[in-house]
């Protein structure tokens, strides 16, 4: 077996849903995932069974938008603004709380499992006790709206490797990263390319940064989103992603990409550094490998679906992925 790289980039799964699958949370060393769809469902599912068999689990009101998983429980977050723990092994509640007052757009766990937080278009990170499940604080400091006065949205959240660091992103292409120990803004990023408004015909805007993610150093935090859009009624731009050296206050990379437009929905840095993924999408979707030394494309394909989530394995070889009615597990490993 050759070493894994992305130009052996293939799909080794696919599985077919009516449903959109907007979230994907992959139990360590197995290929059990659990899936948040737009049936208000969260999905247990052996993604490499070879018939696989989702079980439902029910709770939520509409779509499921966020999963994580945090120790021995599945933390779900949807747009009915809850969030509800699972017991993994028993797949029943544990616990379900009224979390935020607007769309939940995303949930993600620190790595020991301690905490787990929440994004909403209510404008608030809030991060959880995962054992007792009470609040342990507010992050605020995105805008509650855009600068033309249009109710905003916090589309993103992720947790650095070392469990220090938080980061939010926000429609209007705004970043922020935050001490978790302490709560404190640490840094503030802009990209404003990924925010279109149009002032004559829609009067409305689009785009936002749609996924934000820290290097294994904690040192970079790549932000994605779509470059500027004519029509605002589609995803006509390219994907594009920024990359930002967050404690020196610089823009390390500026990847607008050559080929796939849509929305980044989802960034992967690998464990090392070698490179970066981003992987999203239109009406159609796609996956992207950037070379993070000097920003150009190593490898890039069509996804069979617009790609909304992405999780990768230990061995940094396999990734997991949900979308529009798919489920897709791609492969990096060489043939011997």
């Amino acid at each position: 077996m050759t070493a894994a790289k992305p130009e052996n980039l293939k799909i080794v799964k696919e599985f077919g849903r009516k449903e959109i699958l907007f979230s994907v949370a992959r139990q360590p060393n197995s290929n059990r995932v659990f899936l948040g769809a737009s049936d208000a469902k969260v999905y247990d599912l052996d993604v490499m069974a070879e018939k696989p068999e989702p079980v439902a689990m029910l709770g939520h009101e509409s779509y499921v938008t966020g999963t994580a998983l945090a120790g021995k429980y599945l933390i779900s977050g949807a747009y009915d603004g809850r969030l509800i723990w699972w017991d993994t092994e028993t797949r029943q509640q544990v616990r379900a709380i009224n979390a935020h007052t607007r769309w939940i757009r995303g949930v993600t766990a620190t790595p020991d499992g301690r905490y787990v937080l929440s994004v909403a278009d209510d404008m608030l990170c809030r991060i959880w006790d995962v054992a007792k499940g009470t609040l342990v604080r507010d992050l605020i400091g995105h805008a509650p709206r855009t600068p033309h006065h249009f109710p905003s949205m916090l589309y993103a959240c992720n947790v650095s490797a070392d469990g220090r660091y938080a980061a939010t992103a926000d429609r209007v292409g705004k970043s922020i990263v935050w001490d978790l120990h302490n709560g404190r803004q640490l840094a503030t990023m802009e990209a404003p390319i990924m925010y279109t408004w149009d002032p004559k015909q829609r009067i409305h805007s689009i785009g936002g940064i749609r996924s934000v993610a820290f290097s294994a150093d904690s040192q970079l935090i790549a932000v994605g989103g779509i470059g500027t859009i004519g029509n605002i009624d589609h995803l006509d731009a390219l994907a594009r992603v920024e990359i930002f050296d967050w404690q020196k206050g610089e823009r390390v990379h500026e990847l607008a990409g050559d080929t796939h437009k849509g929305l980044v929905e989802r960034l992967v840095f690998h464990p090392n550094g070698d490179w970066l993924m981003a992987a999203g999408g239109d009406h159609g979707g796609f996956i992207q490998f950037y070379n993070l030394a000097n920003g150009e494309i190593m490898k890039q394909d069509k996804a069979p679906m617009h790609v909304h989530d992405v999780v990768l394995n230990e061995s940094a070889d396999t990734l997991y992925a949900a979308g529009h009615g798919k489920a897709v597990v791609w492969s990096l490993k060489g043939e011997a």
